[in-house]
Parts: C-alpha cells; sequence; structure tokens
C-alpha cells in the first residue's frame, strides 16, 4: 500500500495534511463550550483554569487527528504514530475530563444506557486491566499490521482505544465526587500499576532486533537521519517518555488536590474548635452570673 502512496510529503494534498473536519470540529467544539460556560447552562461550573485545560485537550485532539502528524504516522512513521497516540490516549482524556463540568457528566450519565455501561467500564480494575490489555493486544504485529491497512477497521479500533482510555482515565481525575470511589493514596498505586502494565508492550518495541512491523518495513523515509529500526525504536520511547511525563504531571495534580483539601478540612476543624471554645465561654459565664 506505500507504494501507492506519495513517497514525499510535498506530493500529499493540502486537505489531506491538514483535514478541514477534524479543524471545523475543533472550533465548533470550543466555540460551543466557551458559549455555554460564559452565557450559557454551565455558566459559572467551570474555573479558568478548566477553561484552559479543556482548549489544551480539544487542541491536542486536532493536533493528533487532523495535521500532516496523522498522515505521517499511519504512511511514513512508526515513532509519529506513537507520539499520535500518546496525545491521544495519554493526554487528551484526562484533560478534557478535568475541563468539563460537573453538570455535563451528570447529564450524560443520567441517560440509563450510557449511565450503566460508563459505571461498569469506570469500575478501577475493570478500567485499568481493559486499557493495558487492548492497547497491548494493538500492537503486536500481526494485529497492528491488519488494522493499519484497512481504513474502517484502523478507525474503528481507535475509537475503542479512545473510550477505553477515558475510562482508564477516569477513576483517577474523579470529575464526580459520588463517583469517586479511590482516595489519593489509592490514586497514587493505580497509576503505578497503569504504568507497569504499559511497560511489557513499550518494551517489546524498543528492545527489538528487527523490524517487526511489515506496515513500515518499506515505507519512503521523510526522515533521512532516522533509519527503520530506529524509527521503530525511538517509537516506544516516546510512548513511555510520554506516559512517564503525564502520569507524573497528574500524580503533582493529585497532590496539589489533597494538599487544598487538608487546608480546607485544618480551617474547618479550626473553625469548629473557636465555635466550641466560644460556646464553653458563653456558658461558663452564665453559670458566673449565676
Amino acid at each position: 500500500m506505500h507504494n501507492q502512496h506519495p513517497t514525499s510529503l510535498s506530493d500529499v494534498s493540502l486537505i489531506e495534511l491538514w483535514n478541514p473536519f477534524y479543524l471545523l470540529i475543533t472550533i465548533a467544539v470550543i466555540g460551543i463550550y466557551l458559549f455555554y460556560t460564559k452565557n450559557g447552562p454551565w455558566k459559572g461550573s467551570v474555573t479558568r483554569g478548566q477553561k484552559i485545560w479543556f482548549i489544551i485537550g480539544v487542541t491536542g485532539f486536532y493536533i493528533a487527528k487532523g495535521t500532516p502528524l496523522s498522515v505521517i504516522g499511519h504512511h511514513y512513521s512508526f515513532s509519529a504514530h506513537m507520539l499520535q497516540m500518546s496525545l491521544l490516549y495519554f493526554i487528551v482524556p484526562p484533560l478534557l475530563l478535568i475541563g468539563l463540568p460537573k453538570v455535563f457528566f451528570r447529564k450524560i450519565l443520567g441517560i440509563r444506557i450510557i449511565g450503566r455501561v460508563f459505571r461498569f467500564f469506570t469500575k478501577p480494575l475493570i478500567a485499568l486491566l481493559s486499557f493495558n490489555l487492548l492497547i497491548s493486544f494493538y500492537h503486536l504485529p500481526v494485529v497492528f499490521d491488519t488494522v493499519m491497512s484497512h481504513g474502517l477497521l484502523h478507525e474503528t479500533v481507535h475509537f475503542i482505544l479512545l473510550s477505553s482510555s477515558f475510562f482508564m482515565w477516569w477513576p483517577v481525575i474523579g470529575p464526580l465526587p459520588e463517583s469517586d470511589s479511590l482516595s489519593d493514596l489509592q490514586k497514587v498505586g493505580y497509576i503505578f500499576a497503569d504504568g507497569v502494565l504499559l511497560t511489557p508492550a513499550c518494551a517489546l518495541i524498543i528492545f527489538a532486533d528487527d523490524l517487526i512491523y511489515q506496515t513500515y518495513m518499506h515505507a519512503p523515509q521523510v526522515f533521512a537521519f532516522l533509519q527503520p529500526l530506529d524509527d521503530q525504536q525511538a517509537g516506544g520511547v516516546i510512548m513511555k517518555i510520554a506516559q512517564e511525563i503525564i502520569y507524573g504531571g497528574i500524580l503533582l495534580y493529585i497532590l496539589i488536590r489533597w494538599v487544598r483539601k487538608e487546608r480546607a478540612q485544618d480551617k474547618e476543624d479550626e473553625l469548629k474548635i473557636m465555635q466550641e471554645a466560644k460556646a464553653n465561654a458563653k456558658a461558663k459565664l452564665s453559670l458566673n452570673e449565676q
């Protein structure tokens, strides 16, 4: 199939390189979100920081699906493909989950069928195992080459992986207090386990002595400095590094949120102590007067 594809990016159409469909979707989603959170029914439901994270998340999705990165990753470079996957599965989902308002999730999950499916697949153990099993299975050479050679199958598999990544991130981000079943310490363990489970798939790619994916074996080289085997190994490194960076960022997010909770609890306890002290003082004063 690669021998039917342009051997240079300069021969690829501008529409294919910069997908207008994804660009319009990106602009529309950001526009609707800003309208809803500023003047619409979600007014006052998100902070400025949440808006920034949401816009970054949607922009990251467009970079992964609507820019030359998608074309290069699909036809020319495995490392570009892994960068695309890192954006889609490790960066975009947590940012969108952080940025969307609680009222949005409650409305969506209020639909009976969606709510039941979501509650099942976001159970921590199921979410953790299903995502890592799916992404590891996807990177088996025979599966990967089959998926990459069929357009509809390719899009279907990536939709499943993207959905699974949202399920995987849900227990960590905990957008809804009523469904936030993990403590902060358990979330740290969850993230650590996630990193461990993904390591074998990355190691298979990084330490392979030969090319394991037929898809890129005879692909035109758009990066002359990167030989096919080096490109394959770089892909594994990119995914592992991206995973570690984003997991570190989420751990920092959890730590900051935990500190805020503790400070709020300390203030609440201090207020209770002061109120009790005032009540005791009034009681003593009343006894003395009697």
